[in-house]
């Protein structure tokens, strides 16, 4: 996976996701996932224009499988939206920039 996107593993998933004073989103991903591709630049322009808000990063399913299981994901793409080391909202499926902005925008912090 080609990607500005940091990454996390199941080995460092609770400090760069859990132990956040960001919210972090996790996208949930695999490198043969199409839908996946295709929401990867949208993340990224997420990424940089709510960088003060809110972190980004990617988790591969398949090299990762203990988190990915504990936290249920079935399909791909599966954002999930961590915040103070829960998930507060999950957005399943590639979706357009405003709907994924209408989605997290109530769990983001004024700065």
């Amino acid at each position: 996976m080609s990607t500005t996107l940091p990454s996390t593993s199941d080995a460092t998933f609770a400090a760069d996701v859990l132990a956040s004073d960001l919210p972090v989103l996790v996208d949930f991903t695999a490198s043969w996932c199409g839908p996946c591709r295709m929401v990867t630049p949208v993340l990224e322009q997420l990424a940089e224009a709510e960088r003060d808000r809110l972190r980004v990063v990617q988790l591969d399913v398949d090299a990762n499988p203990e988190v990915t299981r504990a936290h249920h994901v079935l399909g791909m793409p599966t954002m999930s939206l961590f915040r103070d080391g829960e998930v507060v909202t999950t957005i399943v499926g590639a979706r357009p920039r405003a709907a994924i902005d209408r989605a997290l925008e109530p769990y983001l912090a004024a700065r």
